[in-house]
């Protein structure tokens, strides 16, 4: 009989297996790395929040999935506090350090004006999730994009619903001059909508402002009384309207208010529930489609257990359009041709821009997406009114001129 001493046995076998291990690893695939730029902190740190939710439950339903092409989805979130300066310096980190193939955000106007050239000098796609300043992603073509729609192209449908629903022939305006797509809105895509569409502005030269953060808008909502318009213009994002409707119900200023898509939150429809509101929206949490059904299912019980966040909190229309670009991003690793592996970064890059630009039908939570020229979304649209605590779709629009592709 012979006899086999046990060491060098489990020696041998231990060799195998670091052999089998090392040899496993050489042939994993690399992580598939997406960046992603948000307001965690500062004036819109609600919707940072959220969108960090939003891309970590996407991140677990990838990865649960069985990744990408067999590799592992890692998305990468930094804190821009909505600061332009700050933007930009995530971007070159995400696109530098973190060799990221891709970056969802930045999410204001005011940063993606800083943070889109970044995107450029990087050569790395950069593609809001909430910035409708007009002409943003246009000045900073080929790597900039937006999956949101033009404040412009909005408000043609917006107000003249406004004008017919409450036959408005006159409206005030009042806007929070320290945003960026808030001071357009209000300075010249409304004004320039009323006139074509009759509405005279009372106020023209001499529009109301506030500043982010204000609590004090009694002096401008007493101007705006004494105005006595038909309804009035608010160029804010809802957490600044806010403070202007809860001042305009305390002086009985009970006007419909119209605006632009950062209005859009289940909060704002309880500032003052007897004063309606009108503005556009690509998502809102209570619409009547199946896949955005679906996504607040999965969304909403997540971000109500979220520390730091209201109780009652629902996902946003910028939660579903970042969920939206990602899922873009990953529809390019997965045609495209994509590696992830360090010596194909740049041309990696390449191929998701290419993929992204010519993007024909990609199921969005509210239906199809398409990107124009500019950058800009092609996806169809909703003028909302919110009265009573509920938002109701009483227009459907689409972003392209034609109305096609939507």
């Amino acid at each position: 009989m012979i006899f086999v001493s046990a060491r060098p046995l489990a020696a041998a076998l231990a060799a195998a297996a670091l052999f089998a291990s090392e040899a496993a690893f050489a042939q994993a695939k690399p992580d598939i790395v997406i960046g992603a730029v948000v307001p965690s902190s500062g004036p819109f740190a609600e919707w940072g929040r959220t969108n960090t939710v939003t891309l970590k439950m996407l991140e677990k339903q990838v990865n649960d999935a069985g990744g990408i092409n067999g590799a592992k989805l890692r998305i990468v979130i930094l804190d821009d506090a909505a600061r332009p300066a700050q933007a930009g310096n995530a971007v070159r980190k995400l696109a530098g350090d973190d060799k990221a193939l891709a970056i969802a955000g930045p999410l204001t106007s005011s940063a993606a004006e800083v943070a889109f050239p970044v995107a450029n000098q990087m050569a790395v796609v950069a593609m809001s999730q909430a910035s409708s300043k007009p002409g943003v992603a246009k000045a900073n073509r080929p790597w900039a994009f937006r999956n949101t729609i033009d404040e412009g192209i909005l408000a043609k449908v917006s107000v003249p619903y406004f004008k017919k629903t409450f036959n408005a022939g006159s409206v005030a305006v009042i806007y929070d001059a320290k945003d960026a797509v808030s001071t357009v809105i209000a300075t010249r895509i409304m004004p320039a909508a009323m006139k074509d569409n009759g509405v005279k502005v009372l106020n023209e030269n001499d529009i109301l402002s506030f500043n982010t953060g204000d609590l004090d808008v009694s002096a401008q909502v007493t101007k705006i009384k004494s105005l006595n318009p038909d309804g009035v213009v608010i160029g804010a994002d809802y957490s600044q309207a806010v403070t202007v409707i809860r001042e305009m119900k305390r002086q009985g200023v009970m006007k419909p208010v119209i605006g632009g898509t950062p209005l859009i939150s289940s909060a704002i429809l309880k500032a003052a529930p007897e004063i309606p509101l009108v503005a556009p929206a690509t998502f809102y949490a209570t619409m009547n489609v199946p896949a955005a059904q679906k996504f607040v299912a999965e969304l909403q019980p997540l971000l109500r257990k979220e520390s730091g966040l209201p109780p009652e909190i629902e996902p946003s229309m910028y939660d579903a359009n970042i969920y939206e670009i990602v899922n873009m991003y990953i529809d390019a690793v997965k045609k495209a041709g994509v590696s992830g592996k360090p010596e194909d970064l740049a041309a990696d890059r390449t191929k998701i821009r290419d993929h992204v630009a010519k993007l024909q039908g990609f199921q969005g939570i509210g239906g199809p997406i398409s990107f124009n020229e500019d950058g800009d979304a092609i996806k169809a649209f909703f003028i909302v009114q919110g009265q009573n605590g509920a938002w109701e779709t009483k227009v459907r629009g689409c972003s392209s001129a034609g109305g096609g592709g939507c």
